[in-house]
């Protein structure tokens, strides 16, 4: 059913738990997984000109962080990327890329907090994207998933 998986990736403690249900599924359904991390253009774009080359650098530096922590997690292979644009664009575009099944990613990234419902980048991904997505949301203190192996099991 699924040979391969994206999941979309910023580092946040809100995305761990879509990182462990995207490897638990690639598990179980033998698939490939590739690892996305999205440099956002307008974060670059709205900071002072002098300084984008070195926002640029450091946002690709957070990137290659958060897909380290993806291939941590795990004993498979997984393929990594790093990709300058529109965040939700950019997750439909690689998923068309890899041919992917699905994506897989966490419904509140590093601006959860700031952001309504409306205008989120795991919402728009969901309206734009030409495969599946598996959505996760972060698990409250007190709740449990239900993941093997996981510590919010434990």
């Amino acid at each position: 059913m699924f040979d391969t998986i994206v999941v979309a990736t910023d580092g946040s403690e809100s995305v761990r738990r879509a990182v462990d249900v995207a490897l638990d599924l690639a598990d179980r359904f033998g698939a490939s997984v590739h690892a996305l991390y999205v440099v956002d253009a307008s974060e670059v774009d709205s900071s002072p000109e002098r300084l984008r080359d070195e926002m640029r650098e450091a946002l690709t530096e957070r990137g290659q962080r958060a897909l380290s922590e993806v291939e941590e997690a795990t004993d498979r292979s997984v393929t990594t990327a790093v990709r300058e644009g529109r965040p939700a664009t950019v997750v439909g575009d690689y998923a068309r890329e890899v041919d992917a099944d699905m994506v897989a990613m966490g419904t509140r990234g590093r601006h959860g907090e700031n952001r309504f419902l409306i205008g989120s980048v795991a919402e728009r991904v969901v309206r734009t994207c030409p495969v599946p997505v598996l959505t996760v949301r972060q698990l409250a203190e007190d709740e449990t998933d239900g993941l093997e192996g996981t510590p919010e099991s434990a």
